[in-house]
């Protein structure tokens, strides 16, 4: 087929918008509609929930959207895919098909297995395998109205459909690659119509609507939504998406290697961005597996200190807890200043001192470290109080990367009818090399600085991989770019980020862009599960950077 393929996203995470299903069935023209449901996080309540139930795994939400909106998009011949599936989506597929059964709607449910390897992983509570896209291209071309999988790569929602829309062979790497960029501008819903944006007043982001992608043949797509919806989609919006959780110039997949320093970005119209130039290479020739296992036990209080000697307070406290925490394996200490001098409120005259400890044995973290926490209640600082009690110690999780060869899964497409399609691995793989640090504009000539913060003159956004975090900053002047280039170096970053100082810190130069990408190695130590830091997945770290005050140019201001 020619003609564009219009395919819609309708889920970020699990618990994303409940209505945004409707609202893009119901809001314009569509061909495909997706949902992604997979954090790294996501796999460790699934386990969990699993653990308690064998038949569940599944994101619940998904199945109560389709009660609601399954005969919307029958009615209106768009096709619904979604990784859902989670740990197990043979049973949400047989769900989805009772589901329909009862509602009398004819639809045919397929799906996708051989994600998860967590047999193969002792130790692990999920041990999962990013698929790519053709088992969901196989389940398309036999006809299939809606495709559930378990862990693919969250870009498959997007190249799977496209490669069965326009009979893509697995080595058109550069289309496949433009397909990749679609879907990863789209796989987090508002982020790209004016969500968590950095420059967010500058449209009306109180609902916006879900993104769309018209995809074309060559690989090419506009970026846009549903005319009426709220929010705005800008070359700003769809760079800020791009730089989200992105290592390097390389962004490799399954199905293809994308590279983003080839893409161009131009405004196509209102609300409309045009994605061209990408190309692609052969995947990288082992697969990412994502292994969740049970790390231990977490406890947490927070201690309130109000008024003067904030830091003799909190030196009272560390002494006072010393011998409740001499066995505990991981203990962690961190004093937020909130307080302000002569603060028109308690509130705003309080500090707070976070204690996190971690250990195997629950008994440890729980009981222990409440009974000393309470004990102080009437024998420390003056004006003692916590935030909440402690609790008893809550298991926490750890995330870890492990890659296998391709032909380690078993890819398979279940079809409607019944039928096992195995999908071939990737027959050309390359190895995954650092690109060249590309040429830089020229810095700006010299002249009058002012002291402001960053983010006058640059965005930001911000995410995890693992226990590592990425920022990827952009200019929106080509002057701010010269300026932006030369100035934030690695080391610059690690001066105006503390907590990285003695973290590797690599950069990456995208020009077409005008961004930079920064990875964090190590910042959120064993990733969100473990909630390692106050800001466990580096979702605000990108804004923290551009609160830092620089010397910039009077010129950019």
């Amino acid at each position: 087929m020619t003609g564009p393929l219009r395919i819609g996203n309708a889920s970020g995470f699990y618990g994303d918008r409940f209505d945004a299903l409707r609202e893009m069935l119901t809001g314009g023209p569509l061909d495909v509609l997706t949902g992604d449901y997979l954090a790294e996080l996501t796999m460790l309540i699934l386990g969990r929930d699993r653990l308690k139930n064998p038949d569940a795994g599944y994101a619940r939400t998904f199945l109560r959207q389709m009660e609601e909106c399954l005969g919307l998009a029958h009615e209106r011949g768009v096709r619904i895919v979604s990784n859902a599936g989670g740990l197990n989506p043979a049973g949400l597929a047989d769900a989805v098909r009772a589901l329909a059964d009862r509602l009398g709607i004819p639809v045919r449910v397929a799906h996708v297995e051989g994600d998860d390897l967590t047999a193969a992983h002792p130790g692990s509570l999920a041990a999962h395998a990013y698929l790519g896209g053709f088992g969901i291209t196989e389940c398309l071309r036999a006809g299939a109205d809606v495709v559930v999988t378990g862990r693919v790569t969250d870009a498959a929602l997007v190249t799977g459909p496209a490669a069965a829309h326009f009979g893509w062979s697995p080595t058109e790497y550069d289309r496949l690659a433009g397909a990749v960029v679609a879907g990863h501008v789209l796989e987090c819903g508002a982020q790209a119509t004016g969500g968590n944006y950095a420059f967010f007043h500058e449209g009306d982001v109180r609902h916006p609507g879900f993104p769309l992608a018209e995809l074309h043949a060559d690989g090419t797509c506009v970026i846009t939504k549903h005319d009426g919806t709220g929010g705005f989609v800008d070359i700003g919006t769809v760079t800020a998406q791009l730089l989200y959780e992105t290592r390097g110039a390389r962004y490799a997949g399954p199905d293809v290697t994308a590279r983003l320093d080839t893409v161009r970005l131009s405004q196509d119209g209102p609300d409309r961005v045009r994605v061209q130039g990408v190309r692609g290479e052969a995947p990288p020739a082992t697969l990412k597996v994502g292994r969740n296992r049970l790390g231990g036990f977490r406890g947490e209080v927070a201690f309130v200190l109000t008024g003067l000697d904030i830091e003799a307070k909190a030196a009272l406290v560390r002494a006072q807890m010393a011998p409740a925490l001499g066995k505990v394996a991981d203990v962690r200490w961190d004093l937020v200043r909130t307080d302000r001098p002569d603060a028109p409120t308690e509130e705003t005259a309080a500090a707070l001192l976070r204690l996190v400890v971690r250990d195997a044995d629950q008994r440890v973290v729980g009981r222990a470290l409440s009974g000393a926490a309470v004990e102080l209640a009437l024998a420390s600082y003056p004006g003692f109080h916590v935030l909440a009690p402690p609790g008893k110690g809550e298991p926490y999780g750890v995330f870890e990367d492990v890659y296998v060869p391709h032909g380690a899964v078993d890819h398979v497409a279940v079809l409607h009818d019944g039928r096992r399609v195995p999908v071939a691995p990737a027959q050309d793989t390359a190895v995954l090399a650092d690109v060249p640090e590309p040429a830089l504009p020229q810095p700006l000539p010299p002249g009058p600085a002012r002291r402001a913060p960053l983010g006058r003159v640059a965005g930001a956004r911000s995410g995890d991989k693992g226990g590592d975090a990425n920022v990827g900053v952009w200019a929106r002047t080509d002057d701010a770019w010269r300026w932006l280039a030369h100035e934030l170096t690695a080391d610059r970053f690690r001066e105006l980020i503390p907590e990285a100082r003695d973290l590797p810190v690599t950069r990456h130069a995208l020009p077409n862009l005008r961004a930079l990408n920064f990875v964090v190695e190590g910042l959120l130590g064993e990733g969100v599960a473990a909630r390692h830091r106050f800001d466990p997945q580096a979702k605000a770290l990108g804004e923290w950077l551009r609160a830092r005050h620089l010397d910039i140019p009077e010129v950019l201001l």
